[in-house]
């Protein structure tokens, strides 16, 4: 009967380090793909931010362009 405590003993603990064990790797797991939205999110924003950054550059060398010929006439 001992033997048999013992085992299930043993059994127990196995189970309670597989479960950590497990739970650890889901934490990781998730910590990565969390990790990688924010990747994503931040490149969307790089991405939007230069998009606007490009229009407002055009359009300043536009009125640049405009405010010369205008000088240029007076």
């Amino acid at each position: 009967m001992a033997k048999d405590a013992k085992w299930k003993a043993a059994a127990r603990r196995a189970a309670k380090q597989a479960k950590q064990a497990a739970d650890h790797l889901m934490k990781v797991a998730k910590q990565r793909v969390e990790s990688s939205d924010a990747k994503q999110r931040l490149k969307r924003a790089l991405q939007k931010a230069g998009r606007v950054l490009k229009a407002a550059s055009a359009a300043a060398v536009r009125a640049g362009i405009a405010a010369g010929k205008k000088a240029a006439k007076d």
